[in-house]
């Protein structure tokens, strides 16, 4: 039985879904632009991107200029497909002078 369980293991360890945090703090004069721009690539992403599972966008509530993006994607390839996709470089360019600040932390899911 011990037998069958290492390779059900092995095969759920290279299945691991990969997520993106990011957090963008955004000039002031840029946030509604910016909010229009994400919530686009975000679209994009979801209903183009095979490897992509969800993103989604949230905002801090008491500080506008601050968003949160919570990606999910199949694995290492779909985040690659993902950063060279065309919605994604026309957003990153487009919105490139509106950051004032951006953290992004590569995850692995462990749980849904």
């Amino acid at each position: 039985m011990a037998v069958a369980v290492v390779p059900a293991l092995a095969a759920i360890a290279l299945n691991i879904m990969q997520a993106l945090v990011v957090e963008f703090r955004i000039k002031p004069e840029f946030v509604r632009d910016f909010a229009v721009a994400i919530e686009e690539n975000a679209r994009a992403s979801r209903e183009t991107e095979p490897g992509c599972r969800q993103f989604d966008v949230c905002r801090d509530p008491a500080d506008a200029a601050v968003f949160f993006l919570y990606e999910l994607y199949d694995d290492e390839a779909a985040i690659q497909a993902h950063l060279k996709s065309a919605h994604f470089l026309q957003m990153d360019q487009r919105s490139a002078g509106w950051v004032h600040g951006k953290v992004v932390r590569k995850l692995q899911r462990t749980a849904p």
